[in-house]
């Protein structure tokens, strides 16, 4: 968090009026992409090969390149709704190109001449579509798909994409984030795929919005254990002693969120609340070492539970990263923590743990709508684990909301208000304790009750569903029963920290200027 980088100094008048706003062998990947649920057609659909009439959706053109997102306008993709994606990966050893298998299934929200695939680096060898040769072409970080017949609207298709993969791709950020993609191992890799880092280990749609479900096919050398997100279907020997995992995802999760692991590893199981199956993978050397601070997990989501209610997935666990593993990440249905984190001081342990299960309810099942929409993530998951540090030995809640109070001006004027990041600063203190002390200033603005009531609707109203800034003060409001976007908007937008209600005593520390 060194580099600083000036915010966006641009208020919402909007929201404050409205209250909303190469190696032998071929990796193979077959998509199926899909956007939104299809429109009725409006008439008999064309036969194949027929000709396109009607709306200009019906005429086929190119599929936007990304989403336009402000920040990250390339990030995801245009034209079709992705459905489910299937990856297969030929795993040989750490740091070694390997074949790759993939399937994906979409659905073309609009007529498609060719469409984009976000895809970083690795090996291509061949494209189709629904079994047809396809022609590409590589732009920087899409690869632009010409199916051999345009794809109709409405209609499901099928992308199989075959290509090297190369698990020494990574790339970094000068923010928390660090060094991310694939993270090595001593005997395998796990993935470290925020923000954007799913395009350089598959064909991705790879925008926080955009969720689907996923299977895994991970074909490991004897000794290794394959492990991924979701349920494991099927351990299947393979000749030569070679074994096929295959996982199934159970929940559609966003590219940002995949986690797929090999290695040596322990599988540990356990039980939570209301006989929630928790598993955690652990380096074999380290299952007694972590053992004690992974025991609280169940704890954790019964706290959790009291406030946000019920945990959203089928199963949790944390995968214990021994790696140069900068920080934890969310991974759907099984966080990654670093060994280190595990190895130390308990209250430490407690809140990266804490931080990475309120994920769950915040950021992976509410997803994200834009990259600028990060602080109800970020800021959801600094607040309870402070929340639950503030009675569990770690520093009192007032005590760490009036130090970010003071040093709200500073992060605002290096790294944008907490709903204004820019794409450099998105993951920066502003948008952590920054982002908490949002949410601690709405509790004192209108009560802990009526906080509480907001938090649970939220979680509830979006859950497997994505939500904005705009969407949670008009929630807010709707529940407080007044107006809150007169309030939340200095806190979400303005250049300068309001006043923090129930203490006049509190100062803002001046800027200190570049």
């Amino acid at each position: 968090m060194d580099l600083r980088t000036p915010g966006l100094r641009t208020r919402r008048a909007a929201l404050a009026v409205t209250g909303a706003v190469a190696l032998a062998g071929a990796a193979v990947l077959t998509v199926v992409l899909t956007r939104g649920q299809p429109a009725a057609p409006a008439r008999p659909r064309h036969p194949a090969g027929g000709a396109f009439a009607g709306s200009p959706r019906d005429i086929p053109s190119p599929g936007a390149r990304g989403l336009g997102d402000p920040l990250m306008p390339l990030d995801g993709n245009g034209g079709y709704t992705l459905r489910h994606c299937d990856l297969a990966f030929d795993w040989r050893a750490p740091g070694t190109p390997f074949p790759a298998t993939a399937t994906l299934q979409a659905t073309a929200t609009q007529a498609l001449s060719r469409f984009d695939l976000d895809f970083a680096g690795n090996t291509l060898h061949t494209v189709t579509v629904d079994g047809a040769p396809a022609r590409t072409l590589r732009d920087g970080d899409e690869l632009v798909v010409t199916p051999a017949r345009p794809i109709a609207r409405g209609r499901t298709f099928t992308v199989r994409v075959a290509y090297t993969a190369d698990p020494t791709q990574r790339r970094h950020r000068d923010d928390a984030i660090q060094d991310y993609g694939w993270v090595p191992t001593a005997d395998g890799t796990l993935l470290s795929p925020q923000p954007d880092g799913a395009k350089m280990i598959f064909p991705a749609d790879d925008h926080p919005s955009v969720r689907a479900p996923f299977t895994f096919r991970v074909t490991t050398p004897p000794g290794l254990t394959a492990v991924a997100g979701g349920r494991l279907v099927e351990r299947r020997p393979l000749p030569g002693g070679r074994i096929r995992w295959t996982y199934d995802s159970e929940h559609p999760v966003a590219a940002q969120l995949v986690q797929l692991a090999i290695g040596r590893f322990s599988v540990v199981t356990g039980t939570g609340p209301h006989g929630l199956p928790v598993r955690d993978v652990v380096p074999d050397g380290l299952v007694g070492d972590t053992a004690a601070y992974r025991a609280l997990t169940p704890g954790h989501l019964a706290w959790l539970e009291q406030r946000l209610g019920p945990y959203p997935f089928r199963r949790y666990g944390v995968l214990v990263g021994d790696a140069d593993l900068p920080v934890a990440l969310e991974t759907q249905s099984l966080s990654v923590v670093p060994s280190t984190d595990l190895l130390g001081d308990r209250v430490d342990a407690e809140r990266n743990l804490v931080h990475e299960l309120t994920h769950h309810w915040t950021g992976d099942s509410v997803a994200i709508r834009r990259w600028s929409d990060l602080w109800l993530s970020e800021g959801h998951a600094r607040f309870y684990e402070r929340l639950y540090a503030d009675t569990h030995g770690g520093p009192g809640l007032e005590e760490a909301m009036r130090a970010a109070y003071a040093r709200h001006d500073q992060w605002r004027h290096d790294d944008g208000a907490p709903a204004e990041p820019t794409a450099a600063s998105l993951f920066r203190q502003m948008r952590y304790d920054g982002s908490a002390l949002v949410l601690y200033a709405l509790r004192e603005e209108v009560g802990e009750d009526v906080f509480a009531r907001i938090e649970r609707s939220w979680v509830t109203r979006y859950r497997g569903r994505a939500a904005g800034t705009a969407d949670f003060v008009r929630l807010a409001s709707g529940t407080a029963g007044r107006d809150l976007a007169p309030f939340l908007t200095p806190w979400l937008y303005g250049a300068h920290t309001p006043p923090m209600p129930g203490h006049p005593e509190w100062r803002v520390d001046p800027v200190a200027e570049d």
